[in-house]
């Protein structure tokens, strides 16, 4: 048992004088600004997120292969190659996921923030989609649609006759063999040296 006799601090945790670590922080924070010419630090000013003005290629290298060394380049090594990031992303959906992350818009000078859009550009772009709504309901011909539904049977018909085309020939080829078959056996063949038996 522990004496109670004398009294030991067992508060053995550090304390922290606020005060006296908020005036260092202070201290430090101005000496950084001074050495900057004493100009406050500007933020990075990046323009407004924007839609892409090529197309992504994903298909170039479907189905090919590629042999890599050592000394391949990265560039040209196995996936698909980010030049602006200068990374290799290993499949098509990461590689799209990657292009329109934080780090490649970043990395292009883009923030990721969109454009408000304004009431009159709304109007703008509604009557733009009625234009072309409008558009493709005039191009709509009705000979025109009736000419491309008769290509469609006439098509669907010949299909139809080569199905029975096929089917006649098979069925010629059926009976030919059976031809043989029974000839085969009234000579005395049981067979002509397969030992596939039939029942």
């Amino acid at each position: 048992m522990a004496s109670s006799s004398g009294t030991k601090n067992l508060d053995f945790r550090r304390k922290w004088d606020k005060d006296e670590y908020e005036k260092l922080a202070e201290k430090r924070l101005t000496e950084e600004r001074e050495k900057k010419d004493g100009k406050p630090v500007q933020p990075v000013k990046r323009e407004l997120l924007r839609h892409r003005d090529y197309k992504v290629d994903l298909e170039s290298k479907l189905g090919k292969t590629i042999v890599i060394t050592k000394t391949t380049p990265q560039s040209e090594m196995g996936g698909y190659y980010c030049n602006v990031c200068d990374c290799v992303v290993k499949d098509s959906i990461n590689f799209l996921d990657h292009i329109n992350g934080k780090k490649h818009q970043r990395n292009l000078g883009m923030s990721m923030r969109v454009e408000r859009s304004t009431l009159d550009q709304v109007k703008k772009r509604f009557e733009v989609n009625k234009k072309k709504m409008e558009e493709k309901q005039k191009d709509y011909d009705f000979e025109e649609r009736m000419k491309e539904l008769r290509e469609e049977e006439e098509k669907a018909k010949a299909y139809k006759k080569e199905k029975q085309k096929e089917k006649k020939r098979r069925a010629e080829e059926d009976l030919t063999f059976e031809e043989d078959d029974e000839m085969a056996a009234v000579m005395g063949f049981s067979g002509f040296g397969s030992t596939k038996k039939s029942y």
